[in-house]
């Protein structure tokens, strides 16, 4: 009798992640049918087979940890299974970033041991004592299990036809495995780049012609989200120092076409979008087209090296370090402040400097020094909505921070007798359990509006915008335009003055031949363009009406 129920025990814990992802996911009633009884049939069937159950146990060990980390993620995301990016981010996040979110949802990971690893354990202590389960009680439940499978298949078929639903993108645990297969993949074409773009050019012109050289400073920040910006109207003063800065130009609705940063970057730094996002794979970055226009290129960084194409990119310039390779540490962005002064001081040419800092990447707290909290408390031991008002100052004080760091690489430029140009945005933002749904952090298999809306500010010298005053006109007539972080490669060829095939007018801010984008995109995961009605949900567009952005 023991065994009969231990082996009910066992399909129990095995058809859990299909339990939870019937509750959280939206899909029709024949799909979360599908979904439960097809893998139960299966699972059921499979088990009758061995006349030690626990010895089956062992062989569907992979569909246990599937599971585990899918519940994990369930937690975490409220929704979703374990998607492409985030089979990615476990090969391009550094173990600091791993340890970090890791630290923030050790009620899950606790939840998980507590279930499985007894079960495992129990099942091992059963396969040493090589207990047999009983021939006739096995038929029996080898022939329920096949009855359950069969029952399954009409629900599979139904909710197929329906065209929301299918069994490589909503059964569990064959989506994973899908989703895992395509990460292989794209790690593949990731590895062949630099042999597949070697002989690739833009064919890149500086068209000023200009015997006064410039000096343009891009800067990619990190999980900075535009709802704390003061400069988009927080109602805190989280960025006082460029809030009097002239020269600014703010873009209040600009939103990121990724939530993961191993996407984000790379619609960044090259001429790939969420409508095209294969772009990537067959050419180089913003950094190569500048170098072949005759600019100095720089690559600074404050990441650690994940040998994706965020490093591929960056190491296109002339000029690449990263602080990561000389510490052994997570240092502050600050370190990056004498590296610009040096690169400044050492070409008076005309330059592009691209700067990747870590920004308000969790834990906000160690972010920033103790010295420099504004708002407090700010020191959170456990993630929870509860201690979200000590998340919120923690981040803001991450927001203060990057605001002393833009504002004391615009002091450098403003030294700078060349026209300069500095423009910031965010790689994407954040959840901090904004609202019901207890969301937190980033990398959602589904986006939200705190994921997406991204602060975007361009600075111009005086003697930038004296040079060349129809490019800031057209580019500040745009502040208020519904734009997305696909304008970022256009916009600095613009400022830069280079022409290339792969210029991208439409999008450039400083273009006159830009247009206004009437749908805006998310890349998904698996890098298919989704527009906002698509991809998000009620309370994020209740959230971007409130803040008067465009809903579309």
């Amino acid at each position: 009798m023991k065994q009969k129920l231990v082996f009910f025990f066992y399909l129990a814990i095995l058809i859990l992640p299909n339990l939870i992802l019937c509750a959280t996911e939206t899909m029709p009633v024949a799909g979360k049918l599908a979904l439960v009884l097809l893998p139960l049939g299966i699972y059921w069937t499979v088990m009758s087979l061995f006349p030690r159950q626990s010895v089956a146990v062992w062989w569907m060990f992979p569909v246990l940890f599937l599971g585990a980390f899918n519940i994990v993620l369930s937690y975490l995301f409220g929704k979703g299974v374990i998607a492409v990016d985030m089979w990615l981010n476990l090969t391009t996040s550094s173990p600091d970033e791993m340890g970090e979110m890791l630290s923030q949802i050790y009620p899950a990971v606790v939840a998980v041991v507590a279930i499985y690893v007894p079960t495992l354990f129990f099942a091992a202590m059963e396969v040493c004592r090589k207990t047999v389960l009983d021939r006739g009680f096995r038929r029996v439940q080898r022939r329920i299990g096949l009855v359950v499978t069969a029952v399954s298949l009409p629900f599979v078929a139904v909710a197929s036809c329906g065209g929301s639903w299918s069994v490589l993108d909503d059964m569990f645990p064959v989506n994973v495995c899908y989703n895992l297969r395509l990460a292989v993949s794209r790690q593949s074409l990731s590895r062949r780049y630099i042999q597949d773009t070697r002989d690739f050019r833009f064919h890149a012109l500086d068209a000023d012609c200009d015997t006064i050289a410039k000096v343009l400073v891009l800067v990619l920040g990190e999980t900075s989200r535009a709802t704390n910006w003061q400069l988009n109207g927080y109602d805190r003063e989280t960025t006082p120092l460029l809030a009097r800065t002239p020269g600014i130009a703010v873009f209040v609705d600009c939103m990121s076409q990724s939530n993961t940063t191993h996407k984000s970057i790379p619609i960044l730094l090259s001429p790939a979008t969420a409508e095209d996002y294969g772009a990537l794979y067959r050419s180089k970055g913003l950094l190569a087209a500048f170098d072949e226009a005759g600019y100095h290129t720089v690559f600074l960084s404050n990441e650690p090296r994940n040998k994706s194409f965020n490093d591929y990119l960056g190491e296109q310039a002339r000029e690449v370090l990263f602080m990561r390779d000389r510490m052994n540490c997570t240092p502050m962005d600050s370190v990056l402040l004498p590296e610009i002064e040096r690169i400044l001081h050492a070409d008076k040419g005309n330059l592009l400097l691209v700067v990747h800092t870590y920004g308000s990447h969790s834990t906000y707290s160690d972010r920033y020094k103790p010295e420099q909290a504004y708002f407090r408390p700010d020191k959170v031991i456990k993630a929870t909505r509860d201690n979200r008002e000590i998340l919120i100052n923690a981040y803001d004080n991450t927001i203060r921070y990057t605001d002393f760091i833009l504002h004391s690489i615009v002091t450098q430029l403003q030294k700078e007798s060349r026209p300069a140009a500095l423009l910031y945005t965010s790689d994407h933002g954040e959840d901090i359990y904004d609202d019901d749904r207890n969301l937190y952090l980033h990398a959602s298999p589904w986006p939200s509006y705190y994921q997406l809306h991204v602060p975007f500010i361009i600075w111009t010298s005086d003697s930038y915008r004296a040079r060349y005053p129809q490019r800031v006109a057209l580019m500040e007539s745009r502040i208020l335009e519904p734009i997305q972080t696909d304008c970022v490669f256009p916009t600095m060829l613009g400022l830069g003055g280079i022409v290339t095939p792969y210029t991208m007018d439409s999008l450039a801010l400083t273009s006159p031949y830009y247009v206004t984008k009437v749908q805006r995109t998310y890349l998904n995961d698996h890098n298919e363009p989704l527009t906002f009605d698509r991809c998000l949900e009620q309370q994020d567009f209740r959230a971007m009406r409130q803040r008067g952005l465009r809903t579309y």
